[in-house]
């Protein structure tokens, strides 16, 4: 059965106006990056143990990759999904370590619980969330601020603006540890020893 054309031009309409609002929550970024932005990349910069990255359901997703993004560009960090660390992984987590907890409301169960076990042993934790206000933010000593005015689906339901706003605070994150640690190219072959950027990079310096 043939999809009606209103229907199609209603569906690019919405399209478009996901682009346009997550590049809204984007921008809005910049302003953030304060007086906590800087504390925060201090204390990660200076940190002696891994960042270990958390989170659950989408947030956990965005998680994993910024996790990725640090590890490979010079900053040690991993990932442990907040569910796991309520059943034992949290004893990975060490005094040396830090903890970026990332939840958009604030209020996810699994998260809150973990930080509240993190805070009990006296390992920081950097609340990434839309909530400045919110349970998580107030177990954290770092809050970074990642509110949209709206998520980017017509039902401003689906995680769309608000995990497109932690994945980039978190790459925003990663590229000014970059500078800090005077991370180079040669650094970033050596990290990147298989594949075509791999290649490229390790053909550069040959």
């Amino acid at each position: 059965m043939p999809v009606p054309r209103d229907l199609v031009t209603e569906g690019l309409a919405a399209a478009r106006n996901a682009i346009e609002t997550e590049a809204a929550a984007v921008s809005a970024l910049a302003d953030r990056l304060d007086g906590v932005f800087l504390d925060v990349l201090i204390a990660v910069a200076t940190c002696e143990g891994h960042l270990v990255v958390t989170g659950l359901g989408k947030s956990g997703l965005v998680g994993r990759k910024i996790a990725a993004t640090l590890a490979s560009t010079g900053t040690p960090a991993t990932f442990i999904h907040s569910g796991d660390a309520l059943h034992g992984d949290s004893g990975a987590v060490t005094s040396r370590d830090l903890v970026l907890a990332l939840s958009a409301s604030g209020e996810t169960a699994e998260v809150c619980a973990f930080a509240r076990m993190l805070a009990d042993r006296g390992i920081p934790v950097i609340a990434m969330t839309g909530a400045e206000h919110s349970t998580l933010a107030k177990l954290a000593p770092y809050t970074l601020d990642t509110m949209v005015l709206r998520e980017a689906d017509p039902l401003n339901l689906a995680p769309t603006a608000s995990t497109t706003a932690a994945l980039v605070m978190g790459d925003a994150l990663a590229c000014a540890l970059v500078v800090l640690r005077d991370f180079t190219h040669h650094d970033f072959a050596k990290f990147h020893p298989s594949g075509a950027l791999g290649r490229k990079l390790l053909g550069d310096q040959a």
